[in-house]
């Protein structure tokens, strides 16, 4: 998820995205535990876009 989609959506829909981004990372690295994934570079771009959501909500607390 881009920086720009995530400016666009409300808090709670980030965290509802945050929630769902954090299951399909987990799900991800289970996976890739088991077996390797074939594009393991998956799991990276989950834990940026984990990470982007989260700096958007922290932004948002702080600000009012």
């Amino acid at each position: 998820m881009k920086q720009s989609e995530v400016k666009e959506l409300s808090t709670a829909e980030l965290q509802e995205q945050l929630g769902k981004s954090q299951k399909e990372y987990s799900d991800l690295k289970m996976a890739h535990t088991m077996s390797p994934l074939e594009n393991p570079l998956q799991i990276r771009k989950a834990r940026k876009s984990i990470a982007r959501i989260a700096t958007e909500l922290t932004k948002r607390e702080l600000n009012g």
